[in-house]
């Protein structure tokens, strides 16, 4: 079975990406990780775009309210 990837919301911090991912820009520039885990900037200050380098926690960032579930559409 093929290692799955798994993304995890920190509060008012970054998105990890835990298992394979290729990570495309939008000029199609391809980011290569040999780390297991990597952290993806949320909050838009980062120096290391679009890596997270902790400035989040220096400027405060406060994240949007956490995800919601879909609803099936059933009542």
């Amino acid at each position: 079975m093929a290692e799955a990837t798994k993304i995890t919301t920190l509060d008012n911090g970054p998105f990890l990406v835990t298992g394979p991912v290729l990570l495309t820009d939008a000029a199609g520039q391809q980011f290569h990780s040999e780390r297991e885990t990597i952290a993806l900037c949320r909050c838009g200050a980062s120096t290391t775009k679009p890596f997270c380098d902790g400035t989040h926690g220096k400027i405060g960032f406060s994240a949007a309210e956490r995800a919601v579930k879909e609803s099936s559409g059933q009542a």
